[in-house]
């Protein structure tokens, strides 16, 4: 068993995550509405600050989500979110370091203004996150079309 088999069976010995039988269609489905995402977080930019934010995050979301529904898993406790930054880190390795660390920010701050209304986001917050998304996504696609050629992911 390798170091991410091992890894992902610890985590689901200690309830974070489950196995599941997931299709391929939910990976892709996951995918394009990230990729969408993304364009709304892009046309929401001048409008609102903060729906820019969540959708570029939730985009960012989706993406992990569809590398830990490649693994057979799907994150099953109360920090969800977190649980897949954390295994989506993990798959990706030392050289998306830096996007997951900014991944985790994004939602840290998205979990503060959502709660607390009077926190204030910023206009250059904002567009950090839609650049952090937009590079986030590509990075996944190139990972998982070299990684996965055969699910022809992005058909």
């Amino acid at each position: 068993m390798g170091t991410l088999e091992r890894y992902l069976a610890k985590l689901e010995s200690e309830g974070f995550l489950k196995k599941e039988k997931i299709g391929i269609d939910q990976v892709r489905a996951l995918l394009m509405s990230a990729a969408k995402n993304i364009i709304a977080s892009e046309k929401n930019l001048s409008i609102d600050e903060e729906a820019c934010y969540t959708l570029a995050y939730n985009a960012m979301l989706k993406t992990a989500r569809a590398l830990v529904f490649l693994q057979s898993y799907r994150p099953s406790d109360g920090r969800q979110h977190m649980t897949t930054i954390e295994v989506a880190g993990t798959i990706l390795g030392t050289e998306f370091r830096d996007l997951i660390n900014m991944f985790n920010v994004m939602r840290k701050k998205r979990n503060q203004f959502t709660y607390d209304p009077m926190l204030p986001l910023s206009m250059s917050e904002a567009k950090n996150a839609l650049k952090t998304a937009n590079k986030f996504h590509d990075k996944v696609r190139d990972f998982l079309a070299e990684e996965y050629p055969q699910l022809n992911l992005f058909d």
